[in-house]
């Protein structure tokens, strides 16, 4: 007797790296929580965003999100940025998630194809730069070659401490919105 195969109807198409608009509104709040804090390490940030469901579009939820981000204190700024591993480097902080440790290491795709001397030197300019600031570099790294990090870093190294808060808080809106971007996808 001939072995009967099983299909399946196809159902509503699934997210490849997470959910839909329509799941995403509809979890419960600790999981939709855990989800955007992928996106953004920022408890407070992602506390707000949850509590500004549902979103009527992608659009919506976007640009609630760079409105909340842009309203948020310095240390929840700061709990963001520690989630990132320093630029140039593999190393997720020990609280990062899978999703998150993939997703840095494609966003720092290219820089982590430099050559021996542009590592070494952005190894160095990292550590000046956090000792000048006090947190590590932020920057939407996703396409860029490790000497236009470099050269950006150099530039934003000229800044005072208020300007580059400010600089890096909207590179991690960038960084955000494209996370965003794959949890939709």
């Amino acid at each position: 007797m001939p072995e009967r195969r099983r299909f399946r109807t196809p159902g509503p198409p699934r997210a490849v790296h997470g959910v839909t608009l329509e799941r995403l509104n509809a979890m419960p709040a600790a999981e939709a929580e855990t989800a955007l804090l992928d996106c953004c390490a920022s408890r407070e940030w992602a506390r707000r965003v949850v509590a500004a469901r549902p979103f009527e579009s992608r659009q919506a939820l976007f640009d609630t999100a760079d409105r909340l981000w842009l309203l948020l204190a310095r240390s929840d700024w700061m709990e963001a940025f520690r989630a990132h591993p320093r630029i140039g480097e593999s190393k997720n902080p020990t609280e990062a998630s899978e999703r998150q440790r993939a997703w840095s290491k494609g966003e720092q795709e290219k820089a982590a194809r430099a050559d021996d001397a542009l590592r070494v030197e952005l190894a160095s300019l990292n550590d000046e730069y956090e000792a000048m600031f006090g947190f590590i570099f932020i920057i939407c790294a996703a396409g860029l070659t490790t000497k236009q990090i470099i050269n950006a870093m150099l530039d934003r190294m000229k800044n005072d401490g208020g300007t580059e808060l400010r600089v890096a808080a909207a590179e991690q809106a960038k960084i955000t919105r494209l996370r965003l971007e794959k949890l939709l996808a």
